[in-house]
């Protein structure tokens, strides 16, 4: 239950006892507690709000620390009572759960870090990266120098991306067996060749340095167009019908 108070702002000298002042108000004789957020009521479980060990809701609800209460004799919190409404179906459901469209998550982790609360606050970095990369532009770019030590370079500003890469790669090559291959380099936004290229029969081959073969060039090529048409991708580059195939092209660029 929620609502909104009026004329009930706390008139108390000084602080007390949480414990103390729910015995002298409406909350005494129950497991059910009621807490006063910014001039907003809401009632909810003790349980509740004892759900994680050393947040502040569990350290005023047992007593470890002092607060203000309300005429009423509920525990006064002087934040926003609108955004708890979101600290407590967080502590309701054990997930982070918002209206779509939220636009407050930054006011909503500061509330977190107020009351403590590790696993809200960590949600909400994450929930908060996820809308920062959704509302940039995705960039993907392949391409290939033909050069014979760094014949192809995927680079793409979508970290999530590189990873799914990086997951085909070890699909389609034969170092699947020992993980990723050392064969390239990588970081967060970009994949390239380390080692030997060398053309046959028309085909480029990725060797390791005992020649050893990994996989060909354009097969590699391919699987990231493809990956990329898939995930929505929309090739930005005028291909040259005289390159024959849209792998063997210098240089694509897409975009999400």
């Amino acid at each position: 239950m929620e609502g909104k108070l009026n004329k009930k702002e706390t008139n108390c000298d000084g602080k007390c006892n949480i414990t103390e002042g729910l015995q002298k108000g409406k909350n005494c004789k129950t497991s059910v507690i009621t807490i006063n957020v910014g001039g907003h009521l809401y009632t909810t479980q003790r349980r509740t709000l004892t759900k994680y060990a050393d947040s502040l809701p569990e350290a005023l609800v047992n007593g470890k620390i002092q607060s203000t209460v309300d005429a009423d004799g509920n525990c006064f919190i002087d934040r926003d009572g609108s955004l708890f409404r979101h600290v407590l179906n967080f502590l309701r459901n054990g997930e982070l759960l918002l209206p779509e469209g939220f636009r407050e998550i930054q006011l909503l982790a500061r509330e977190a870090e107020f009351y403590q609360i590790k696993p809200l606050t960590d949600a909400l970095k994450t929930k908060s990266a996820t809308v920062r990369e959704g509302s940039e532009a995705t960039f993907l770019e392949i391409t290939d120098s033909h050069d014979r030590s760094h014949g192809l370079r995927i680079y793409c500003n979508s970290s999530d991306f590189i990873t799914r890469i990086k997951s085909r790669i070890i699909q389609v090559s034969k170092s699947r067996l020992d993980g990723f291959p050392e064969e390239f380099v990588v970081s967060s936004c970009a994949i390239q060749f380390k080692y030997f290229i060398k053309s046959e029969s028309g085909a480029r081959l990725v060797l390791k340095e005992d020649n050893t073969f990994i996989c060909t060039l354009e097969t590699l090529k391919f699987e990231t167009v493809m990956m990329a048409l898939k995930s929505d991708f929309k090739l930005l580059t005028n291909l040259d019908s005289s390159k024959g195939s849209i792998v063997h092209s210098d240089a694509l660029h897409f975009l999400k």
